[in-house]
């Protein structure tokens, strides 16, 4: 088997990243694209529930995408809340937001 070599971060470093308010709201938007893109494939509400409850091999490539980027947006805020770095506003719904008030509103 022939190798290549690539540069990794050590088993046991922590990083600290940086994020400003533009970063967040892009990480935000690709969550609800990952959810939009798990429910076009038939995923439920209880098959997104199983996401956080199985073991991250078994998850589907999807779903792997959607779960990691659920931690990282749940870091981001965990350490805005942490340092006070939280704001409550008031914006017009998107319409990806929209389209999540009509799935509701199925329901």
């Amino acid at each position: 088997m022939s190798t290549i070599k690539v540069k990794q971060i050590k088993d046991d470093a922590i990083i600290n990243v940086q994020v400003n308010n533009h970063y967040y709201a892009m990480v935000k938007a690709l969550i609800y694209n990952l959810f939009f893109l798990l429910k076009e494939k038939g995923a439920t509400d209880e098959s997104l529930q199983n996401i956080l409850t199985k073991k991250y091999e078994e998850l589907s490539a999807l779903e792997q995408s959607f779960y990691t980027v659920t931690l990282l947006l749940g870091e981001i805020e965990r350490q805005a809340t942490l340092n006070d770095f939280l704001e409550e506003k008031e914006i017009e719904k998107s319409a990806i937001e929209k389209a999540l008030d009509k799935e509701e509103t199925k329901d």
